[in-house]
């Protein structure tokens, strides 16, 4: 942190701006005057949740971090949000359609999430998209209304669509997108089997490619989807059959998180043109779908990185319809219903993952003493030399020389020339220059480039109670950004500059590129722990895929998992709590039997006894804390 920034009290604003909270918050989150980041559930005006507030309450009821927290109100707002956005689209300029959302069930497949949505979107006939077996018949059990749309995408072999099928006779709105030539011939015999005209769509590969991340599903060589000659193909096939009628929808799919408006608007134009022709062709459609893609803006830039999105909820939905009708309205034909497969922009706010840091690891700073002893060896002579003779002038060359004799030090601890306490010497010299180097280059006007991320090397490590593999999978796949910042202290300076660190032993586990109100950083702006406090983190905007993704590195289990609901009385209950994953859990996750694991374990101690090693109390006293153990959540419990 600029020192300038120190300078003056440190103000509960000075941190807002830093952290950007309410740039990427989307008015759900904010800092109070206290210094406690608050949930704003309904947004702005309805109730305020303290987070500190809420892990005191998951303390006294039993619970250690990490907990994931879901705040129920959110999916519903951002549902309300997303209609309310096409609707006023809709009305203002004169199309004659409708919306109707579905959301992409792999985005967050957990059954409290997926029922939460469907009712909290009922009142709008939001619907569902199914990519597998398991999650149509996931879909299934939870969706009530008949109006809501149930679009089957993915591979489908004969046991999918005949679900479907039957699903259909129950009287849901299902549509079978075809994503392969091969599986109409399937639907066709199916249907005539039992009777029902089903409701197909096409998923077509445009030629349009959006940047990003996630965007391989778009473009002509993309993986899913129909090229031109075999939607031709498809065309032909229904007409030879007389189904050509049951032809409703067309689909495509640009990729996960657009950020540029630009590409969405390229991509619905040529979608559209695809709809105009199956229409011409004599389907009677009514239907189009414009996949995922509507971006939530991570780091709060409001701009076109990948990360984030440069464009508003409205600007989307204006967009949208306005190419659509552009385009139809050209040829007199009647307007379809637009569906959006939005999950990202669902759900990633509703989940916040929270965490405790165990503790650090610091680079101090030593006294370099002015004479060295005569026994001192020239590597590190030559270290203390540099310290001594360092300016602004030279930064660069006394950087180049201090990590040359620094080497030379370890060198020569490794080959038996030099004991550990004249490697410590070195070591601090060493450092201290790095400190001072640090400090210099910060009046440079142009900063050499082997200067520039030095402070990195500089940053303190903070252990959090959480693995990155299990709770934020992408983070360590694909550097996604998520909003990560102290959740409370957030009235004092953050003097110190950290990566964070998770507990699992994989040099992997980290967390070293956070948000800037500039772009990107290598550090995160940190308080000190305090001797008997807890200091708390949170890592924002985590509802969308982590869930799913998480994996079982060095077998860290699910987290503690704690949904709350605000309440009609400006308060909040604790609606639901999920024990996470105890060892015993993810043991028979991987195939191991706990009972088997215990019978080895007691032969063992038996043993022992037999040996004289312990005695039969001691033996009761090992099985009791093996079976605690099994027991015990994965992670670190105070």
């Amino acid at each position: 942190m600029a020192k300038n920034q120190a300078l003056h009290q440190w103000k509960v604003e000075d941190s807002i701006e830093l952290y950007g909270i309410r740039n990427w918050g989307a008015g759900f989150f904010d800092v109070a005057e206290n210094g406690d980041v608050v949930i704003y559930p309904r947004g702005k005006g309805g109730p305020v949740i303290p987070l500190p507030e809420i892990i005191a309450g998951l303390h006294e009821r039993g619970y250690d971090m990490p907990v994931l927290l879901r705040i129920e109100d959110i999916l519903a707002s951002r549902i309300s949000a997303i209609h309310e956005s096409f609707r006023r689209a809709i009305s203002t300029l004169g199309y004659q359609g409708e919306y109707r959302g579905v959301f992409p069930v792999k985005v967050n497949q957990q059954q409290q999430v997926i029922e939460k949505i469907v009712q909290s979107g009922s009142c709008y006939h939001h619907g569902l998209e199914v990519g597998s077996k398991g999650e149509l018949l996931a879909a299934l059990s939870l969706l009530r209304d008949r109006e809501a749309c149930l679009i089957c995408n993915g591979y489908k072999d004969e046991e999918f669509f005949n679900l479907g099928l039957q699903a259909q006779r129950l009287g849901f709105k299902v549509f079978f997108v075809l994503e392969m030539p091969g599986e109409l011939e399937v639907l066709l015999k199916l249907s005539r089997k039992l009777g029902v005209r089903p409701n197909i769509g096409l998923r077509s590969k445009l030629a349009t490619k959006a940047s990003g991340h996630w965007t391989d599903s778009g473009g002509e060589r993309s993986t899913f989807g129909l090229s031109i000659s075999e939607i031709v193909n498809v065309v032909d096939t229904l007409k030879e059959n007389q189904m050509l009628d049951c032809l409703r929808l067309l689909h495509y799919h640009l990729g996960s998180q657009i950020s540029n408006i630009r590409d969405i608007r390229t991509g619905v134009m040529e979608g559209t043109r695809m709809y105009q022709a199956l229409v011409q062709e004599g389907a009677p459609m009514g239907y189009l779908n414009l996949g995922g893609g509507l971006a939530v803006d991570y780091d709060g830039s409001h701009t076109n990185y990948i990360t984030s999105r440069n464009y508003t909820l409205d600007e989307y939905s204006t967009d949208v319809v306005e190419a659509i009708m552009t385009i139809l309205d050209e040829q007199n034909i009647p307007h379809p219903h637009i569906i959006t497969e939005s999950g990202r922009a669902t759900v990633a706010y509703y989940a916040v993952l929270l965490f405790n840091i165990l503790e650090t690891s610091v680079v101090e700073e030593s006294v370099v003493p002015d004479n060295l002893p005569e026994n001192t060896p020239d590597a590190v002579r030559n270290l203390h030399e540099v310290y001594a003779s360092l300016t602004l002038r030279n930064l660069q060359e006394c950087y180049n020389d201090a990590i040359y004799y620094r080497d030379e030090v370890r060198k020569m601890f490794s080959t038996g020339q030099i004991n550990l306490r004249i490697r410590n010497l070195g070591e601090k010299i060493f450092w201290a220059i790095i400190m001072r180097i640090a400090r210099e280059k910060t009046r440079l006007k142009n900063v050499p480039r082997d200067l520039e991320d030095i402070d990195v090397s500089l940053a303190d490590i903070y252990y959090g109670n959480f693995s990155v593999f299990q709770s934020l999978p992408d983070a360590w796949a694909i550097d996604q950004l998520f909003p990560i910042m102290p959740i409370h202290r957030l009235n004092e300076f953050p003097s110190r500059q950290g990566i964070i660190s998770d507990i699992t032993c994989d040099s992997d586990g980290r967390i070293a590129h956070f948000i800037d109100p500039q772009g990107l950083k290598p550090t995160l702006d940190l308080h000190p722990l305090k001797e008997g406090e807890e200091y708390y983190l949170g890592a924002f905007l985590v509802g969308a895929y982590q869930e799913t993704l998480g994996d079982l590195h060095n077998l860290m289990g699910d987290t503690n998992v704690v949904s709350i609901r605000a309440d009609d009385h400006d308060g909040y209950q604790y609606v639901r709590e999920i024990r996470g994953d105890s060892v015993a859990d993810i043991l028979t996750y991987v195939e191991y039997e706990p009972r088997r694991i215990l019978e080895d374990l007691r032969t063992t101690a038996e043993l022992a006894v037999r040996e004289g090693r312990i005695s039969p109390s001691d033996r009761f006293a090992i099985m009791q804390a093996f079976e605690d153990g099994l027991r015990g959540y994965t992670y670190f419990e105070r």
